[in-house]
């Protein structure tokens, strides 16, 4: 091997790490476009099963049925945003008003009826917390800049969401669009084995994600009627956080419960803590638990089962392997994802043994 050799080598390995050096930073910078596609791509794959319904059985035009399914996604989108926009208007106003000494006494005296219920306090501790000026020391004030901040996002998600409906239209009106893209770098003798793959893709995910989202209205019906027959405050909108929370698996229905205590408790500040707002909670944890378990032994075996086609704890283990990696995002996509890859391994390496095995019911 002579010096030449090695030296085109060494610039050869110098190009290909440059190269995919640039190629990361152009992806960095433009990632949120990456996000708007992807997210366009989800609801483009939500929305498919509506647009063939209405070409197929009531023969519906396509671009007449993208446009009514579009209407529809947008319909829902604006029901969910009109639920939180009165609430932020609310609160705004509340704290517009400068009652946020109302706030901390309210907090502070929740805080006492707590400690006194399970006899942590005592006169030493109680003194303690009044020399201390534990809660005259949180500063409240920084409730009204949060919000502010709050609304310059929702400014900025106006542009997010055009692009992102944009999109949608396209890959629900062209849906070999995303598809043809991709076939031009692929050799032409797998072309027909990948149409095949992108194809099942499709139709898994698209199952899987409209699961996904009568996952989110069956507990949130279960949150929302607990919510009314307590009469807490805000109860749709609680209702709703707490079950989109729950598509994050595992972490999800923890910060879910934890906030629907927290909330339902702040919802009852001012009340008698043994008698009003410890048995409340209680018995909206109880309608919490049992939304819970009808997730877990109706809904997710369902979705899980006759989408993806992948057993329990096949998804159990892929989900902690993503939230390891990626964390939080890598646990959201890890069960679409492997199910893509399942899909493509049993297209292109059908005789492998681990493939057949992992791929026995797709």
């Amino acid at each position: 091997m002579t010096s030449k050799t090695i030296s085109k080598g060494i610039l050869r390995a110098v190009g290909v790490i440059l190269g995919i050096s640039l190629l990361l930073f152009f992806l960095f910078k433009i990632s949120p476009v990456l996000i708007y596609i992807t997210i366009a791509a989800v609801t483009s794959l939500i929305g498919r099963p509506i647009v063939i319904f209405l070409c197929n059985r009531l023969k519906f035009n396509n671009t007449i049925a993208v446009i009514i399914t579009m209407l529809f996604l947008i319909g829902i989108l604006a029901g969910i945003i009109s639920l939180f926009i009165p609430l932020l208007i609310q609160q705004g106003h509340n704290l517009s008003l400068l009652n946020i000494e109302t706030l901390q006494l309210n907090v502070e005296s929740l805080y006492k009826q707590l400690i006194e219920y399970f006899g942590v306090s005592s006169t030493d501790v109680e003194q303690s917390i009044k020399n201390s000026k534990v809660f005259t020391n949180i500063n409240f004030g920084v409730i009204p800049d949060f919000l502010n901040s709050l609304v310059a996002v929702l400014g900025n998600f106006s542009v997010g969401l055009f692009s992102v409906l944009f999109i949608a239209f396209f890959f629900l009106k062209d849906s070999k669009l995303f598809e043809e893209s991709l076939l031009v770098v692929i050799p032409k003798t797998k072309e027909r084995r990948f149409r095949n793959s992108i194809e099942k893709i499709k139709n898994l995910l698209s199952r899987y994600f409209v699961g996904l989202v009568f996952q989110i209205l069956i507990l949130f019906i279960i949150y929302a009627i607990v919510l009314f027959i307590f009469n807490i405050e805000n109860a749709i909108v609680i209702a709703f956080l707490c079950a989109l929370l729950n598509l994050i698996p595992y972490i999800g229905p923890l910060i879910g419960g934890l906030l629907m205590a927290v909330l339902t408790m702040t919802s009852n500040v001012g009340s008698d803590f043994s008698s009003v707002i410890l048995p409340k909670t209680t018995y909206v944890m109880i309608g919490f638990v049992i939304g819970q378990l009808v997730d877990n032994f109706f809904s997710q075996p369902l979705i899980f089962s006759n989408s993806v086609k992948s057993h329990p704890l096949e998804i159990f283990l892929v989900i902690i392997i993503g939230g390891l990696l990626f964390g939080v995002t890598g646990m959201i996509i890890a069960v679409p994802g492997y199910t893509a890859l399942k899909v493509i391994l049993k297209e292109f390496f059908a005789e492998n043994k681990i493939v057949k095995s992992l791929t026995k019911n797709l």
